[in-house]
């Protein structure tokens, strides 16, 4: 039996483990769109079930959007009207992918997600293979070339927004890798985007699970707190770092977590 100074110690222990496994994720979050590379598996470390640890981890996440957004203003400036599409598309796609996600049995969920999060690493790089030509950089905006393009990039957006809803693991590599195609933004500036969209993804879907199930309040704490920090660091990190450098780390990062929750679902 817990003697209840056991308990506190515990309790003290998984705040500062989820405190710094928030940091590292924020950072994560805020350059590479991967946060859930250390926050997911830190809250399955300390016992938390698959499902509450998604909907609790994605309570979290807010967080970060909120660092990563007061330190991209620079980034973000004159991009109002390109973020108001993006965040009503990611909304749309994140209440279908809550639901998908409340409806969907666990085993099923731990299954899926990592052939989502290895195809996000590989799109990612090839993306970054050659620039994209004008008219596809232009799908998502008032210029579009054509409706098959714009829809396209619609139907993306909106499908990165569903993913976000059901699991938050890598969604931002997936639409880092998006935008790094339909943009000619250069990458701090859409990575800045990505952190808005994943923000208000992860705001809608966390209303959503607080109503309809279980999130571990006590541990968002921590975790946010972290995220929030780290979010902040981020965006100031990736003005000074190479970009094709940051596109191989985030490529086999999301390779990386993919491997991991692969063997965690299939293997054990």
């Amino acid at each position: 039996m817990i003697t209840e100074k056991a308990a506190i110690v515990v309790t003290l222990f998984h705040f500062i483990y989820l405190l710094g496994a928030g940091i590292v994720a924020g950072l994560l979050s805020s350059i590479a769109g991967l946060a859930s590379l250390a926050s997911y598996p830190a809250l399955l470390a300390i016992g938390v079930p698959p499902v509450i640890a998604n909907v609790t981890n994605t309570a979290a996440l807010v967080f970060t959007g909120i660092g990563s957004a007061m330190s991209s203003r620079k980034e973000l400036k004159g991009q109002g009207p390109t973020l108001i599409r993006l965040i009503i598309l990611v909304c749309i796609g994140s209440v279908f992918g809550s639901a998908v996600l409340l409806l969907a049995p666990a085993s099923s969920f731990q299954k899926v997600v990592p052939f989502f999060i290895a195809s996000s690493g590989i799109l990612l790089l090839v993306s970054g293979k050659k620039k994209p030509p004008s008219d596809l950089a232009q799908a998502a905006g008032p210029r579009a070339a054509s409706r098959s393009q714009r829809a396209l990039a619609i139907a993306g957006i909106v499908f990165v927004g569903a993913y976000s809803g059901y699991f938050g693991a890598a969604a931002g590599v997936i639409m880092l890798a998006i935008l790094a195609v339909v943009t000619t933004e250069r990458f701090a500036v859409y990575n800045a985007m990505r952190n808005v969209t994943g923000f208000a993804s992860n705001a809608i879907a966390a209303v959503i699970y607080a109503f309809t199930s279980h999130i571990q309040w006590l541990m968002v704490i921590p975790l946010g707190i972290g995220l929030y920090v780290g979010g902040y660091i981020g965006p100031i990190i990736v003005r000074h770092v190479p970009v094709e450098l940051l596109r191989w780390l985030i490529a086999l990062a999301a390779f990386g977590l993919a491997g991991y929750l692969f063997w965690q679902a299939f293997m054990q």
